[in-house]
């Protein structure tokens, strides 16, 4: 058994939420099944639905401070700032400010 962060996205309404979900599994299968049977609870609770995106990340130590949880390389021909504004600060983010 290790340590699976699993990432997928719920749409709700134009509203996208990406999440990652940590899972003690003895396989990446495991946990992405675990984490599609948790998504489903998810969305009765708070509405809208899975898309079709599972994306497994096995740890290589268990989870602490400061451990990565999840990983995922792009490659891109943006420049770090264009890239940073297409994929993560969109300005359609409902996020803190402080």
């Amino acid at each position: 058994m290790g340590w699976c962060a699993v990432r997928h996205v719920i749409e709700d309404d134009g509203a996208f939420e990406e999440r990652v979900t940590l899972w003690r599994a003895s396989s990446e299968d495991e946990a992405i099944a675990r984490a599609e049977a948790e998504v489903a609870e998810y969305v009765t609770v708070v509405g809208g639905k899975a898309l079709d995106l599972f994306q497994c990340y096995r740890l290589s130590e268990a989870p602490a401070d400061g451990r990565e949880a999840f990983s995922l390389i792009r490659q891109s021909d943006l420049a770090a700032e264009q890239y940073l504004d297409a994929f993560f600060d969109t300005g359609q983010e409902l996020q803190r400010t402080e």
